[in-house]
């Protein structure tokens, strides 16, 4: 029987990066759990900030959504755009299994830990139009900021090839898919 391999840890996930040849910024802060706690604390931290949701279906399908911090998401909606039927969010104890953080620490590098390519990593089309993007490095008292096509680049190099929602206008393409 062989043990599963641990989470990378934040130096792990930024020597992976410098590794890639991508150019971070990494700030350390006081930990936040909501995007009202990161607003609160960042200041002046220039480019788009992030809300993630680790979401899954009836049937164990999973993705993890990374949109711009105000989104109003409709779940339901959300869940007819991605043809995944009614969304829940996962539990704490499936996010540390598939992605290997805890909550309030998910963002777009947590799939890193997702070695079995599990869950599919959607990104915000219009999140991806702005630089830099903010993501927590795998813990909640760090953000690293990075180019939308590093992240990119990051999330293919670990076999997530993202897929880009239009979250402006997923109204209208759930009614299309009617």
């Amino acid at each position: 029987m062989t043990t599963p391999l641990s989470p990378l840890t934040p130096p792990q996930l930024l020597q992976k990066l410098q590794d890639l040849g991508i150019q971070t910024e990494t700030k350390t802060h006081a930990p936040v759990f909501t995007v009202e706690e990161s607003k609160a604390l960042r200041g002046d931290l220039p480019g788009a900030h992030t809300k993630n949701l680790f979401l899954r279906n009836k049937k164990g399908q999973m993705w993890l959504l990374v949109c711009l911090e105000d989104r109003k998401i409709d779940i339901k909606t959300l869940g007819t755009a991605l043809g995944a039927g009614k969304l829940s969010f996962g539990s704490s104890d499936r996010l540390m299994e598939f992605l290997g953080v805890e909550p309030g620490s998910v963002s777009a590098f947590a799939a890193v830990n997702d070695r079995n390519i599990a869950v599919k990593v959607i990104l915000d089309k219009q999140m991806m139009q702005q630089s830099p993007i903010n993501c927590h490095p795998l813990i909640n008292s760090m953000t690293t900021a990075l180019s939308p096509e590093n992240l990119v680049l990051f999330l293919e190099s670990i076999d997530h090839s993202p897929e880009l929602l239009d979250m402006d206008n997923l109204d209208e393409s759930c009614r299309d898919a009617d």
